[in-house]
Formats: structure tokens, sequence, C-alpha cells
């Protein structure tokens, strides 16, 4: 079972991915300076976009996956963290500790970039990452 939980997370984390950068080019076009003013509904659609833009203040847009082996023995980077922050650094870390007959998998909260409890290593490299 956990064999496809991995793939899904990996594939819902590079479809979140793809959607911040179309949204990140949307916030790029601008009126040349000069140009004549924007018929009213392009400009009732770049309302709209502003406002969406506005309300994904708090959605979980930094994102990071680290990869690495957590054991000597056991090989292949089966283990990973993954940061999932908002613009302020509100989020959580999740991490999943694969061994050879069992996977251990955690949640800690993080705010403001940082956690109340200790965060491991490959944590606080995908906070970091995640923060850009």
């Amino acid at each position: 079972m956990s064999y496809l939980a991995v793939p899904a997370l990996l594939l819902a984390i590079v479809a979140v991915i793809f959607a911040v950068v179309a949204l990140r080019r949307t916030t790029g076009l601008r009126a040349p300076s000069g140009a004549a003013p924007l018929p009213e509904d392009v400009v009732g659609l770049r309302r709209e976009v502003a406002a969406l833009q506005a309300a994904s203040v708090g959605a979980l847009r930094h994102l990071s996956v680290v990869r690495y082996d957590a054991f000597g023995d056991v090989g292949g980077h089966l283990s990973w963290s993954v940061a999932l922050l908002d613009d302020s650094g509100d989020g959580v870390v999740l991490t999943s500790i694969h061994g050879r007959s069992e996977a251990r998998t955690y949640a800690k909260t993080i705010s403001a970039w940082s956690s109340d409890g200790p965060l491991s290593p490959e944590e606080e490299e995908a906070v970091t990452h995640a923060r850009g």
C-alpha cells in the first residue's frame, strides 16, 4: 500500500508545482507603457486574478522534497522529507523513514519557518529549500 502512496504524493506535489508556475507566469503580464486602455472585460479578469492571488496567500506555495538513505544498509533514497509551507512560513514537514522491514511516517508543524520541536537535518534542508 505504501508503494502506491509515495508515487501518488509525488504526483500531487508535481501538480501543485505546475499550478504555481502557471500562476507566476500570469502575474508577469502587463500592458506596455503608452498602450491604449484595456477593454473592460480584460480589466475585470485582471481584478479577478488579483483577488485570487490575494486569497492564495495562505496556500501551501513553498514546497520542497528531500530524498535520502536513512540507514546505511538500505539504498535507493527511499526515505524522504517534504516541506509544505505558505508565504509566512506556516505549514508542515512530512517525513517517511524507510527501513528494510518497515516504514514510519512523521508530521511536524512549522510556524514562521521554524519548528517548536527538533527537526532532522533532512527536514531542515526541506524547509530551507522551500523558503527559497
